[in-house]
């Protein structure tokens, strides 16, 4: 039976007056530096009330999942999305290490269908991952959401694919976003993820990963484009900065990529 979008509007609506879902998991570091002083707080306050934030206002969806860093899937990292769609098939994402006022921005990821993505030049899929197990597996939610605008939510998403990068590593205990920014990747097969990390994440959320898998059975499975995941192939792409001050380069084509193969 298809759905009702003016009761997924309701139930969502409700939800929000009983302010369901966030503030439940705080940021992995403290950043370095000395406290807010007075001026700060004033001009801040002054900024929020006066200036305008239209990009930010975009930002209507929250996910929660995980990623790892491409070529080494056993560094794993519970990822905040907050995400605003720019149309039909392209959506971008600010990741954060948690929930709370104290979060710290990790990253960036952009998504797009996959009529998109079969556009895309054989290179350019290697640096992207597949979203069909974070969906089909329960891994993904939508804290907050209604059950039912989630699970419409995943259909939209499941045959989706990301391009992830971090750029403060405060999985690692850094104070400063220190470090060439890292492309991510995301899980593909069960077992890959590390099991205390998804129950914590149960936990504080109060979901069940099992219980999101048997509701999205009904999820159809797409089809894969063999150009993704490519670090499943033994294929890892990742950053590194170098000195390019000789080169005919625009610096801005920094970090450059580079393929080397995982062992």
């Amino acid at each position: 039976m298809k759905r009702s979008y003016l009761n997924i509007l309701v139930s969502s609506i409700l939800c929000i007056a009983n302010g369901c879902g966030g503030k439940n998991t705080s940021s992995y570091v403290d950043a370095e530096g000395s406290k807010k002083d007075v001026k700060s707080k004033i001009l801040n306050t002054g900024a929020d009330l006066l200036q305008n934030k239209s990009p930010l206002k975009a930002f209507s969806a929250y996910l929660d999942g995980f990623h790892f860093y491409s070529g080494n899937p056993h560094a794993q990292m519970e990822a905040h999305h907050y995400v605003s769609q720019l149309n039909n098939d392209v959506y971008q994402a600010i990741i954060f290490d948690g929930n709370g006022s104290d979060a710290k921005i990790m990253g960036i990821e952009y998504i797009i269908t996959a009529r998109l993505f079969k556009t895309l030049p054989k290179e350019e899929k290697l640096l992207w991952h597949s979203h069909y197990y974070e969906v089909k597996s329960g891994e993904l939610i939508a804290p907050g959401l209604p059950a039912v605008a989630e699970h419409e939510l995943m259909e939209k998403l499941v045959s989706t694919y990301g391009k992830t990068i971090h750029t403060w590593h405060t999985d690692q205990d850094r104070k400063l976003p220190m470090g060439s920014p890292m492309l991510m990747m995301g899980f593909t097969h069960d077992g890959q993820i590390n099991n205390q990390l998804l129950a914590d994440r149960d936990k504080r959320f109060n979901v069940s990963t099992a219980k999101n898998k048997q509701d999205r059975a009904d999820i159809p499975m797409p089809s894969v484009d063999p150009d993704a995941n490519a670090w499943e192939k033994g294929v890892i792409r990742q950053f590194t900065i170098t000195d390019q001050a000789d080169s005919a380069l625009h610096k801005h084509q920094m970090p450059v990529s580079l393929d080397r193969k995982h062992h």
